[in-house]
């Protein structure tokens, strides 16, 4: 894949594409938005394009003065030469990748990258250094990979990946430039779930890869997903709103499990939202096919039909602020009796 066959990002990408035509690629970036909406695939095919050995071509024209030697630059990968499948592979040795272990980014691993950067490029025209989840670096590693911002090595790119871009230091945000992706529209999110999916069909039909299936309708996990293509491609939203109904109940039976951590408690907000939201669209139109749980339709519109709208608002704009609230590490179970005298006031659920 190259940058151009992103599916659903076309201003970010565009800014990617001039950016390469200029040749005016800064030292680093800072891809935000959203899990799952393709800022790590960008990064990856903005290191492939950058060290791309098919990006110089020559096309010999004549006139009538004689021959004449045009040269053109590439802007994007050709995803054929020996870089490019290296890179989509993860095994070209200038391309590095750092992923959290254990839910944070170390210090051991910025002094692995800094030490990698200290080198010149071993087959590529520049290091390429994406760090995925960047905002999980702890206090020691930011430290640490401030120095290599303020002075970042020649023929290097740094590219940062956050759906939290707050929560890293202001320093560390300064010194990037910021592209910011957002969630795609549910036909770009449909597009690109079959597109992969087909893709690794075909794969496993050599037997080298399994197949991902789709157990539920399309539609329904492509609503659940909100855009997010790498959320609805992992089925991750069945599972969160069954987690989620579970919970529900709980929280309405005055006992049993809560959640587990912050991750979760955020994740279970987000479908507070969502079921909110369908709720007030049930107050307006009986349409089932509108609602985000389409599936689960008429559940929903029979807790709309038993509150009214003003209350419903009330309660999306709670905990829409409550959500504002949690990189302040509230306490766990205070969030969640709060959550519970919210909801109870709209929702008759058990």
């Amino acid at each position: 894949m190259a940058l151009k066959n992103i599916i659903g990002q076309d201003r970010p990408i565009g800014i990617l594409l001039r950016t390469l035509d200029r040749g005016r690629i800064p030292n680093a970036y800072l891809f935000s938005g959203e899990s799952g909406i393709g800022k790590r695939s960008a990064a990856v095919n903005l290191a492939k394009a950058i060290n791309c050995l098919d990006t110089f071509h020559r096309d010999d024209k004549k006139d009538s003065e004689g021959p004449q030697v045009a040269a053109y630059r590439r802007t994007d990968a050709c995803d054929r030469c020996h870089s490019c499948e290296k890179i989509e592979a993860g095994t070209h040795p200038d391309v590095i990748v750092i992923t959290p272990e254990k839910g944070e980014i170390r210090v051991d691993q910025i002094r692995a990258v800094e030490d990698a950067l200290s080198y010149m490029p071993y087959e590529g025209r520049r290091k390429v250094v994406v760090i995925d989840d960047a905002d999980t670096m702890n206090q020691s590693a930011a430290n640490a990979f401030l120095k290599t911002l303020e002075e970042p090595p020649a023929e290097s790119l740094i590219v940062l990946i956050s759906s939290n871009p707050d929560r890293l230091p202001e320093t560390v945000r300064s010194r990037c430039s910021r592209i910011h992706f957002t969630p795609l529209s549910t036909e770009a999110c449909s597009e690109v779930v079959q597109t992969v999916n087909g893709r690794q069909a075909t794969v496993g039909s050599r037997g080298k890869e399994r197949p991902m299936t789709i157990d539920h309708p399309l539609s329904v996990i492509v609503k659940l997903s909100m855009g997010r293509p790498g959320v609805a491609l992992s089925s991750e939203p069945l599972k969160e709103r069954e987690r989620f109904l579970s919970l529900l109940r709980n929280m309405f039976d005055g006992d049993g499990e809560i959640w587990t951590d912050r991750d979760e408690m955020e994740r279970w907000l987000d479908m507070a939202v969502i079921l909110l939201r369908d709720m007030a669209i049930g107050k307006i139109t009986p349409d089932e096919g509108v609602l985000i749980h389409a599936d689960i339709g008429k559940t929903v519109l029979g807790m709309s039909k038993a509150t009214d709208m003003p209350s419903i608002l009330r309660a999306y704009h709670k905990i829409t602020r409550l959500k504002g609230k949690l990189d302040f590490n509230l306490n766990k179970s205070i969030t969640w009796n709060y959550t519970a005298s919210v909801l109870r006031s709209v929702l008759s659920y058990a």
